[in-house]
């Protein structure tokens, strides 16, 4: 399993990584903690956009 982190996750959204931190924080987006750093799972990333974009499809 690949982990990214949040600045990681931000450039492959192109949004901010406050924005990540949001989506976070809402649980939109899972994540955990290694030390003081926020990880996010590669598939959990994956599973937020084909969400997202069945949510614009509809």
């Amino acid at each position: 399993m690949t982990v990214l982190n949040v600045d990681q996750v931000a450039d492959r959204l192109g949004i901010s990584r406050w924005k990540v931190y949001d989506l976070i924080r809402s649980r939109e987006l899972p994540s955990f903690k290694v030390g003081r750093c926020r990880r996010i799972s590669e598939s959990a990333l994956h599973d937020y956009i084909s969400l997202r974009t069945e949510q614009e499809a509809a």
